[in-house]
């Protein structure tokens, strides 16, 4: 309750700070009158990007189910990291869909 009582005459005896008027931001004319960015996405982005998550799935799975022999026998536990980049690539593209 003390607390309370005290906040309250602190806020009352803070004094009100100054208004300040801003000027208007300068908006150069060529920044002004550039044309707008594109509102829809490449026609091959969303296959794409979609081809990357599946490719990025199928080589993990075949890699496991294989028993790690498969896609790439030579390569080992890298095979993973194949898989991942193609779905890393595919969130990649992800960010640019709008």
């Amino acid at each position: 309750m003390i607390v309370t009582f005290l906040i309250l005459v602190y806020l009352l005896l803070m004094p009100k700070s100054r208004s300040r008027k801003k000027d208007p931001v300068y908006i150069p004319d060529e920044v002004a009158q550039k044309a707008p960015l594109p509102t829809e996405s490449p026609k091959w982005l969303a296959p794409l990007m979609l081809a990357g998550f599946l490719a990025g799935l199928v080589w993990i799975v075949i890699y496991y189910v294989s028993n790690t022999t498969y896609p790439i026998p030579h390569l080992g536990a890298w095979n993973m990291v194949i898989g991942f980049g193609f779905i890393a690539g595919g969130f990649t593209l992800a960010t640019k869909w709008r």
